[in-house]
């Protein structure tokens, strides 16, 4: 792991026991899962590169746009198959045939993957990237090195 990948995974574990609140990004207050991103972007990459509009909890599903893939294609790069790492952002579906409307942070690789994300009810926690959680993954992304 890189240090670049090691502070965004520390970064968002650091995150962990915070409530969910929708639209909030407040370590320790309250958060939602754009919200921890936008929370390690900036701790890791100083201001964000552009302010989060107001959302509904569905995310555009009633009109079937990508608004959070979009988004997430403009800011971040995209990673391929084969070279995933801990870090990484991960957009997902959470019904097939939905829009993607949740993130997360993968946590660590291997025989036990993981990934941190605020998740209603819960708040942010780490959870084990299991295969109903992987095949919902939709887009893989890293965050840049350095200021935009």
């Amino acid at each position: 792991m890189t240090p670049h990948q090691s502070r965004i995974v520390a970064e968002a574990r650091s995150w962990i026991g915070t409530a969910y609140v929708h639209q909030a990004s407040c370590k320790g207050a309250g958060t939602d899962c754009l919200g921890l991103l936008r929370g390690v972007w900036r701790a890791v990459l100083g201001p964000e590169p552009e302010r989060a509009p107001a959302y509904t909890a569905d995310w555009s599903e009633p009109g079937r746009d990508e608004v959070l893939l979009r988004t997430a294609q403009r800011w971040l790069r995209p990673v391929a198959a084969g070279a995933e790492a801990p870090g990484d952002v991960l957009l997902f579906r959470m019904r097939a045939g939905s829009v993607a409307k949740h993130l997360g942070i993968a946590g660590q690789l291997g025989p036990a993957p993981s990934f941190i994300h605020a998740y209603t009810g819960h708040g942010v926690i780490e959870s084990p990237l299991s295969e109903p959680w992987a095949r919902r993954v939709v887009a893989r992304f890293e965050l840049p090195q350095g200021v935009l």
